[in-house]
């Protein structure tokens, strides 16, 4: 055969793989159609918004209770350090939202912040505390403490709270007004002993669904 004639049909033969190649690479997974998620700061509105309670909501009014209470002079200027129980926030809104998860930020806003000014009570777990304390005291594990010493503290505070609602629906959209109220409570003698609150208002041409 002409030796160009060979050189042409390598020549040829080589771009024909290279295409077949690139072909198959171009074929390869593609990115998903639609919108990608968007990461946003958790105090930041989203596009995806309602009029009810959503995180920059959660955010704003719990950093400002925490801050709230440091400030009062049971706290900052306790002899000893004040322990705390946090007492289930009641929902009187119409959005069936996580109440607790308030308390929850606000006790560890404190924890993290408050340098130790004030300690929180585990009593959602007193029946696993109870137990491994049953387990000491009958010798089934060991202690490094007397175990038939009682140790779980009292409690000098209650923190608890009130989400409350108003809502207006007419033709032109929705409006929702909420208070967030929160509540210090001496424990010995009943005493508000510090009271604060938020108020929000949102108003939208539509109504989302919260879960």
């Amino acid at each position: 055969m002409n030796p160009t004639l060979i050189k042409y049909c390598n020549t040829v033969a080589i771009i024909a793989t290279v295409g077949l190649l690139a072909g198959c690479a171009s074929t390869g997974v593609q990115n998903p159609s639609g919108v990608p998620v968007t990461e946003m700061r958790p105090d930041e509105r989203g596009f995806v918004a309602g009029t009810g309670v959503e995180s920059q909501d959660l955010v704003a009014v719990t950093d400002k209770m925490a801050r709230s209470i440091l400030g009062i002079a049971q706290i900052a200027n306790a002899q000893g350090t004040p322990r705390i129980v946090l007492d289930p926030v009641k929902n009187e809104t119409r959005f069936p939202i996580n109440k607790d998860i308030f308390l929850t930020r606000i006790r560890t806003q404190l924890n993290s912040k408050s340098a130790g000014k004030v300690l929180f009570l585990a009593r959602d777990r007193m029946t696993t505390l109870e137990h491994e304390r049953d387990l000491k005291q009958s010798g089934q594990v060991t202690a490094n403490a007397d175990p038939h010493v009682v140790e779980f503290k009292g409690a000098d505070y209650f923190l608890t709270g009130s989400l409350q609602g108003m809502t207006t629906k007419t033709g032109a959209g929705t409006s929702d007004y909420i208070l967030y109220a929160f509540q210090l409570i001496d424990a010995r003698t009943s005493d508000i002993i510090w009271e604060d609150s938020t108020e929000i208002k949102k108003q939208g041409l539509e109504d989302a669904a919260y879960r």
